[in-house]
């Protein structure tokens, strides 16, 4: 008894950190001008987050991380939510977030970009 209690702590710890994690991410996308960014909600079939139009997020708070399962886990969700690319964004304590996606999904991204200005992204 003790230890399905133990799981459920645990469990439920995963949850917390989970949605804090989805938390931080839409602010920080808020803050980037990504305004109607909300946490989606899973029971309801729809991403971590919702308002980047053809990305479907995968919001990862983890210290380790398995990349390609939690790119696997966004391709499978994408294709059954039909929400658009799967895209893993991932973060670890005090370091800042990053993106992870396939290169044929960035690519169309960037051919997306190069279309509308017709020139490089500038390195800030």
């Amino acid at each position: 008894m003790a230890v399905r209690e133990e799981k459920r702590k645990k469990g439920k710890a995963a949850r917390d950190k989970g949605s804090r994690g989805e938390r931080l991410l839409r602010d920080e996308l808020r803050a980037l001008g990504f305004t109607e960014v909300t946490r989606g909600f899973v029971w309801n079939h729809t991403s971590d987050l919702v308002g980047l139009k053809g990305i479907h997020v995968e919001a990862k708070f983890q210290e380790k991380l398995n990349i390609r399962n939690a790119l696997d886990q966004a391709q499978e969700e994408a294709i059954k939510r039909q929400d658009g690319l799967p895209t893993v964004f991932s973060k670890t304590s005090r370091k800042p977030w990053i993106v992870t996606m396939k290169l044929e999904d960035w690519a169309k991204l960037y051919k997306a970009y190069l279309k509308e200005y017709k020139e490089p992204l500038p390195f800030e």
